[in-house]
């Protein structure tokens, strides 16, 4: 008897919405559980070639935790392109500035370089209070601790 390899696309799958509050949450624990989330590896049909994961929302992003001296000792880099032009914050100061750029920082950095990971990131909505616009959307709360 044969059994054959069944390969999921995009197409097939359904998604879902999922909210997740991050108050009090530490950040990477739940950047990891988000992009597992978004990649799809919580459902039987996950496929790694394929966007098939689900929808997640964010909220309360301004409150989440960083364990130890990371407000102090994280920086965050980027270069501008010009000679001597690389820009350095720590993390406190871009919980600061914006504390959804943060979230999508981490998630990103756990999803896979390349058209893939792009397309999947689209999937993340952050949001830096509890309010949020995809209520038509009916999402439903996610466990972080389950995923």
């Amino acid at each position: 008897m044969t059994m054959n390899t069944v390969s999921f696309t995009p197409d097939t799958i359904e998604r879902a919405w999922h909210v997740v509050d991050l108050q009090g949450v530490t950040l990477g624990r739940a950047a990891s559980r988000i992009a597992a989330v978004l990649r799809g590896k919580h459902r039987p049909t996950y496929t790694p070639h394929a966007d098939c994961g689900d929808f997640v929302v964010v909220v309360n992003a301004d409150q989440l935790v960083l364990t130890g001296n990371k407000l102090q000792d994280k920086m965050y880099r980027r270069h501008t392109g010009y000679l001597g032009g690389l820009k350095e914050m720590t993390a406190a100061q871009a919980l600061a500035k914006d504390s959804t750029k943060v979230v999508e920082l981490a998630v990103k950095g756990m999803l896979p370089k390349g058209p893939l990971g792009r397309r999947q990131l689209k999937k993340l909505k952050v949001y830096a209070g509890p309010d949020h616009p995809h209520t038509a959307q009916q999402p439903q709360a996610l466990d972080l601790s389950k995923v």
